[in-house]
């Protein structure tokens, strides 16, 4: 009998709780390779290869859990689309996806992106944002490799969706950059969500749900009905990034340990700090945030690890993504109930506990 991250084993936890560790992850693993080589089209060594083209596919080859593409494409079977319908724009979701790492790497100063040193450390600034900028030419041409599959209309269609994804994941980028910078203290949880929402909901979840829907039922669809859905997933999932990146384990989360904490980030957690710390800590703490990544020290991280820790701040956030699962439960139901059962329905609605038990 097999236990989950909190001990439990299998007879105490839910049907869909025991699906989200037995389908999950094969599907992950199935439609990733499917999209890793769709990706080897857009990825082919060319020159300048030293320059450009080596660092392009640098993040692409490391790795990773290959959630966005993987949710298109089951999203677009369970609506009746085939997987090869669908893998172009799951390959465009990755190279998106890396092209927007890339760029945040630059700008949080990162260190670490999936087990090895960032582009900007090991090329400097101004190669890696070449090649970010390289990713994201890639995925456009990927979506607009469509058209053979899936004509004209329908290729134009998703390729709005995509403008309006990478809008808004800029616009909520701005946002966090723009707490940062002005040492924004007074947030609250729902300026959190709303930045949360814009920044990794729209092209985490959203964008890739809508996008398949679209494909599954060649654009018969209101792709506005899953905006919901996706913001209570893709916000789940955001909260359990940043629950990682102090509590994870540093051999699988694949990122710099406490480097939200580094980076100064306004997560759900330090939100929640500055609301129940002391006003001498939280003062303390306003003169650490004011301050550059490069003058906050290895004792001061850890000051404020400790202090999270003993306002149970990771523990209050593990709520805060319990209950956005539980809502997912609801708009499941509207969306997905009257669909036929399948292996890429049952994927969809055991990914929300997924998200809770990744580590």
């Amino acid at each position: 009998m097999t236990t989950d991250v909190h001990g439990r084993t299998d007879c105490q936890r839910s049907p869909t709780e025991v699906a989200a560790a037995e389908i999950v992850p094969p599907i992950l693993r199935q439609y990733g390779e499917l999209t890793r080589v769709a990706l080897c089209e857009y990825l082919r060594p060319r020159e300048p290869q030293r320059h450009l083209w080596s660092m392009v596919a640098d993040y692409p080859r490391r790795g990773g859990r290959m959630l966005r593409p993987s949710l298109c494409i089951a999203t677009a079977r369970a609506f009746g689309a085939s997987a090869e319908d669908a893998v172009r724009t799951a390959a465009a979701l990755e190279l998106l996806h890396n092209a927007f790492l890339v760029h945040d790497d630059i700008e949080d100063d990162s260190l670490e992106r999936r087990g090895h040193l960032t582009l900007n450390a090991l090329h400097g600034v101004s190669a890696a944002v070449n090649a970010g900028d390289a990713l994201a030419l890639l995925g456009l041409r990927a979506l607009m490799d469509n058209r053979g599959r899936l004509g004209t209309l329908l290729t134009m269609r998703i390729m709005e969706e995509a403008e309006r994804m990478a809008r808004e994941t800029l616009e909520g980028q701005a946002l966090e950059l723009g707490w940062q910078r002005d040492n924004a203290i007074s947030l609250t949880e729902a300026d959190y969500l709303q930045m949360v929402l814009r920044k990794t909901c729209w092209y985490t979840t959203i964008f890739p749900i809508r996008a398949g829907a679209l494909i599954g039922t060649r654009g018969a669809i209101d792709a506005d009905r899953f905006v919901r859905f996706g913001f209570f997933l893709g916000a789940a999932f955001q909260i359990q990034d940043d629950r990682l990146n102090l509590v994870g384990n540093h051999g699988t989360y694949g990122k710099e340990m406490c480097g939200d904490l580094w980076e100064g980030k306004r997560t759900l957690m330090l939100t929640y700090l500055m609301r129940r710390a002391t006003p001498r800590q939280v003062s303390r703490l306003c003169a650490y945030l004011a301050r550059p990544r490069s003058e906050r020290t290895a004792s001061e991280v850890a000051w404020l690890r400790d202090l999270m820790e003993t306002y149970r701040c990771t523990d209050y956030a593990a709520e805060v993504a319990h209950s956005l699962v539980g809502a997912t439960r609801h708009e499941y139901c509207l969306l997905y109930s009257e669909l036929p059962d399948s292996r890429d329905k049952r994927f969809i609605e055991a990914l929300p506990y997924w998200v809770l038990e990744r580590s």
